[in-house]
């Protein structure tokens, strides 16, 4: 994304804390024929993860779906460089996991630093490459998987664990690329602004002690949140390590508006999941009325996530709060303490680096652009 969430509402001479804020909000949720056809894709999307995975019985539904919001970009030839590049990497970072492992499985005093460093790695590269999604993806592979190493009882369930991983990541990235290619129109203004990779890294990568400063903050934040739940024996909240890292690709800005987008599209989404998981979960028997909650839920958050940079990363966040909250297992599960618990680790996750990047090297505005125009 070419500008901060400041530098945006500088262009467009509109302001969320203006009086007229319900004007304000109508005009962002305003529908075009490229906003329609993106969040039809994206419904799409997530609607085939669910049938594959629910079918094949494919584990970490929650992130498959998430991968199809996370993937998609405006133009055909960003989502494929995204896509291609996600997969090169992602098969990296299980390879790399898994060779970590060999060292640090069963020893936390080595597995520990061992996720710090790798986070650290993933975040500077988010920053410094042109394509950040591609860094951001690497360490959060590595990281997270390192994360769960005292959970699993043996290292073949390890390694099993991990290679669905892999085909979880793996094949919602291609069916997301897949949709791009087929269903979503160049137009005039896009094929202009495609991006043009003539170098790997950002102009400043190496002398810019942002990208450093933010590798930093990130870390603290997601490795505070993972030393907390684990001191206090509550894994069930491990999705605040989650949260850190996926909100950090594009936490640039680290303002109070953002923090803002954060907080609402948690609340909404799950609230969207404690609806669901109360009152139509239990009665729903078959596929076919799940992948109609699926594509209810999905079609509002890629509306909102399809829009301008003033509102986008709340629709992400809806999404984020959603999956991980409803999809626990291939059955209906109405515990809400498994609701509660995830619920409870993204608000933690998002006070935990709101916090960090308000009073740690602040960035008022963002300096470069970490991702291709």
């Amino acid at each position: 994304m070419s500008a901060t969430f400041v530098e945006a509402f500088r262009q467009s001479g509109s302001d969320p804390s203006d009086s007229n804020w319900i004007g304000w909000l109508k005009s962002e949720l305003a529908p075009t024929r490229a906003r329609e056809i993106r969040t039809a894709i994206i419904v799409a999307g997530a609607v085939l993860c669910v049938i594959i995975s629910m079918t094949l019985q494919v584990p970490e539904l929650a992130t498959s779906a998430y991968m199809v919001f996370f993937i998609s970009k405006e133009s055909k030839l960003l989502t494929t460089i995204t896509g291609v590049g996600g997969v090169i990497v992602l098969t990296i970072g299980i390879a790399g996991t898994l060779l970590l492992y060999k060292f640090t499985y069963g020893h936390p005093e080595l597995r520990i630093p061992g996720m710090a460093i790798a986070l650290f790695l993933g975040m500077w590269l988010s920053r410094v490459l042109v394509i950040g999604a591609l860094g951001f993806l690497l360490g959060f592979v590595v990281a997270v998987s390192q994360s769960v190493g005292e959970e699993v009882p043996s290292p073949e369930l390890l390694v099993r664990g991990l290679l669905w991983l892999w085909v979880a990541l793996a094949y919602a990235i291609a069916l997301t690329v897949v949709l791009n290619l087929l269903f979503l129109p160049d137009t005039p203004k896009i094929a202009a602004d495609r991006p043009k990779l003539k170098t790997l890294l950002v102009a400043d990568a190496l002398t810019n002690p942002a990208h450093v400063h933010f590798a930093l903050k990130v870390t603290f934040a997601a490795m505070f949140c993972y030393i907390v739940y684990e001191a206090i024996d509550w894994s069930g909240i491990h999705t605040a390590f989650i949260t850190c890292t996926f909100i950090a690709l594009e936490s640039t800005g680290a303002t109070l508006y953002k923090g803002t987008l954060r907080i609402v599209g948690c609340v909404l989404g799950g609230a969207l999941a404690l609806f669901s998981i109360v009152f139509l979960l239990p009665h729903m028997e078959t596929i076919a009325s799940l992948v109609v909650l699926v594509a209810c839920a999905s079609a509002m958050a890629g509306w909102v996530g399809t829009g301008s940079e003033r509102i986008s990363y709340a629709g992400l966040q809806i999404a984020f709060a959603f999956f991980y909250s409803v999809f626990q297992g291939y059955a209906p599960d109405t515990d809400l303490d498994n609701v509660r618990n995830r619920v409870v680790g993204i608000l933690f996750g998002l006070i935990v680096t709101g916090f960090v990047f308000q009073y740690i090297w602040p960035e008022r505005e963002r300096i470069e652009s970490a991702s291709a125009k």
